[in-house]
């Protein structure tokens, strides 16, 4: 490992590699904790694109076997699609975790609104169908709502996640008991001082 750093720190171009070397420069890269894409078009290109976290094979010139040691196939052989394959990935996975965490965030409030209200008014605040309905609103339209939300140009601009990052960060799970906190001191509210603030029933409430 430490002569490939060394041979790495002055390597430029590899030229008329050997599927070999190409093999061992993505292995390298891997153990240095890199994400290693690799764009290829030749039977020799097979061992390093199944090796890589990425590979590319192109759809026009690339021979079956790149194609099917390939993850992703750019079909007009086109080096400009890889970014915009890069944007969207992204944008997609920004968007799973924003849904996760808002949906997180509601399923924390709702649950502490059923546990709670329970063992102080000695029945659930929200029944099961009303359960049912809020979550059904909740995951429908933020899902639709998120899945529709198109890319940035600066999404590019920033480092790339770790391979072995969580999906939901320590951030996010901030975010999710701050936004909890906040609305159930809200709904906690309504709940035992509604009949103070002009609700007639003040344990029926309806949360969304």
């Amino acid at each position: 490992m430490r002569t490939f750093r060394e041979v790495l720190a002055n390597l430029k171009v590899l030229g008329r590699s050997s599927p070999e070397d190409k093999y061992i420069l993505v292995t390298g890269l891997q153990e240095m904790g890199k994400v290693v894409a690799v764009t290829g078009d030749g039977t020799n290109d097979a061992p390093a694109l199944t090796k890589a976290d990425v590979g590319f094979a192109m759809g026009i010139t690339g021979t079956d076997v790149a194609k099917g040691a390939c993850d992703i196939i750019l079909l007009d052989d086109n080096f400009s699609s890889i970014v915009v394959a890069l944007k969207y990935g992204r944008n997609v996975y920004d968007n799973v975790r924003k849904f996760l965490q808002f949906q997180l965030t509601v399923n924390v409030i709702a649950m502490a609104i059923v546990f709670i209200g329970s063992m102080i008014l000695k029945e659930t605040p929200l029944n099961a169908v009303q359960m049912l309905w809020v979550n059904l609103i909740m995951d429908t339209f933020a899902a639709l709502a998120l899945a529709t939300e198109p890319p940035y140009d600066s999404i590019l601009l920033r480092q790339p996640y770790r391979k072995d990052e969580a999906i939901v960060t320590e951030i996010m799970w901030r975010n999710v008991f701050g936004h909890a906190v906040y609305q159930g001191v809200a709904i906690f509210v309504v709940l035992f001082a509604g009949q103070h603030i002009g609700l007639s029933e003040p344990y029926e409430v309806a949360c969304n």
